[in-house]
């Protein structure tokens, strides 16, 4: 199970991210390191914090707390 973060160019078009922000892991509750021990691709150079990240991100901890 994996799980990719999406970004906006400067056109406005989404593309994969390298990783989530710090500030897309604080409104989930994770920390840099959990994240990182989880498996989860961190971008420490990100400041945007996006909506549907954000969901993404939720869904991802409550599919992997169900295994």
């Amino acid at each position: 199970m994996s799980i990719k973060a999406v970004v906006f160019k400067k056109n406005g078009k989404a593309r994969k991210g390298k990783g989530f922000s710090l500030e897309e892991l604080k409104k989930v509750g994770l920390d840099f390191r959990k994240a990182l021990k989880l498996g989860i691709p961190v971008d420490k150079r990100r400041s945007s914090a996006y909506d549907h990240n954000v969901k993404a991100l939720k869904e991802y901890l409550e599919r992997s707390r169900k295994k």
